[in-house]
This record gives structure tokens, sequence and C-alpha cells, in this order.
């Protein structure tokens, strides 16, 4: 499979575009700029859009609807309430998506050394302007490196416990769906990011990136392709999350630090 997401100099293509929001999502993206505009007024700079429906393969019904949102200070807690009212608004109006999600951070943060290759990177490279000036063009283009590997998704050994946690305290199934999506996503997205160096690419397609993992851990592709499948069919069965908290994902963290690293302490 040969790399793709990057460009002929091996940078990040930036994915996603309004030109691509598919027809039945279109009323969604563009209530969701109105409502931005009036919720924070001038404490906005800018908003932006990441995830299926920027890409164009949301699914109607079954897609959420994912935002970022760039203040020009630092989030206070009035400011996550708005977040949370405006999620709430969203997803009850609009039977396309299912389930709004509003990032919050400051102008500042996103700008920051200490975030170049986390925070930094997902704006500029994932995530689609929406409202206000793009402040990808302050931010440096970006390689699919180690070092933007080890410092986007090299925390996952600190994840695992709070996984556990979450686990044990899951009441319903419906509890154990959530969290067999959240998990499962995770995984592959770090999974992709372990073999992004030495393919030297990029995807946010899951069962693509599974397929990526697959080329260079023959042993662990069939759990990675059964966690693309679950991360895009979530289950109920609580043995499922269970057993990537226990056995592919300790392996996956002790073998993202062996090879890359772990993200610097902030």
């Amino acid at each position: 499979m040969e790399p793709r997401g990057v460009d002929a100099d091996g940078h990040f293509e930036r994915e996603g575009s309004l030109g691509l929001v598919q027809e039945a999502f279109a009323p969604v993206v563009a209530a969701a700029r109105g409502l931005i505009a009036d919720a924070y007024g001038p404490r906005l700079h800018s908003a932006y859009l990441y995830g299926s429906v920027p890409r164009g393969t949301a699914r109607p019904g079954r897609s959420d609807l994912d935002l970022l949102l760039a203040l020009h200070h630092e989030p206070a807690e009035e400011d996550r309430e708005t977040a949370e009212v405006l999620a709430r608004t969203l997803d009850g109006e609009f039977g396309q998506i299912d389930g709004a999600g509003v990032l919050l951070y400051g102008r500042d943060r996103l700008l920051s050394e200490q975030e170049r290759y986390d925070l930094g990177w997902f704006l500029a490279c994932l995530c689609t302007p929406l409202v206000g000036p793009d402040l990808a063009a302050q931010l440096p283009r970006y390689r699919p490196d180690d070092r933007l590997a080890r410092e986007t998704n090299g925390g996952l050994a600190d994840l695992l416990p709070r996984w556990r946690a979450r686990l044990d305290a899951a009441a319903t199934p419906g509890d154990v769906t959530r969290i067999s999506r959240g998990f499962a996503r995770h995984l592959v997205r770090t999974g992709l990011m372990l073999v992004m160096p030495r393919w030297g690419g990029w995807t946010s397609d899951l069962t693509e990136s599974a397929e990526v993992f697959a080329r260079y851990y023959p042993e662990r592709a069939a759990q990675m392709r059964a966690a693309a499948a679950v991360a895009l069919a979530p289950v109920s069965d609580p043995a499922v999350p269970r057993a990537f908290v226990e056995d592919l994902g300790p392996w996956l963290a002790q073998e993202y630090t062996a090879r890359l690293g772990t993200k610097t302490p902030r």
C-alpha cells in the first residue's frame, strides 16, 4: 500500500474541506456556524470541523459532528457550559447526526511550543476552518516522522489504568458500547501512528489504518482489524473492551515506547 495523505515533498496534506461535506450534513454545518458565532461572539478566535463530516464520509443518523473552537483566552467554566449547550442543541435539532462534540482551547495554547506536535498538528492537518482566521497559517508544515508520532500518541501506557477503571464502572450495555467504540478508535489510531514513520503516509480511515498496521505487525493484524470493526460498529459485550485493556493495549503501549519513546512531560 503506497503512502498517501502527504504531498510530493512528504508533508501532510490537510484532510477534509467544506466542499466535501455531503448534502445531508450541509444544514448541520450551516447551523453550527451560526450558533457558534452567536454563542461566543468576540470571545471566539476561530472554529473548525474535524472527523467524518468534513472528510465526506459521514453516515446519516450514525456519525457525530466534531468541532474545535479556539478562543482568544483560556476557556473558563462559562465557556465550557456554553459548549455543552451548543452540542446538545445541535444533536437535538438534527437527526442526521448521532451526537455532537466540542473541543475548546485557548488560541495561545494551540500555537504554543508545547503543543506544536500535538494539538497544533491536529488543527493544521486534521481540522477544516469553519469560522474566523485559520491558525494553521501560523503553524509549521508537518511530516509523518518519529517526533510527531511520539508527541501525539505516546501516552497510551498512562491511559490504560483509567480505561480499566472506566470499564469496571460501566453499569449498562450502553456504557460498554460507548467504551468499546472509544477504546477501539484510540487503539487503531495508535497502531497507525506506531507505523506511520515507516509507512510515510497518513489516513483517517480506520479500516485502512488497520491494514497499514498489519503490514508491519502481521502477528497482531487480526486483533487490529477486529478493533477497527468495533470502532465502526461498537458492541455491548464487556469481554471485547476487556481484551483491549488487558492484551492489545498493553502490548501496543510497550511497543510504542520501545520504538518511539514516550510523550515529553509538560
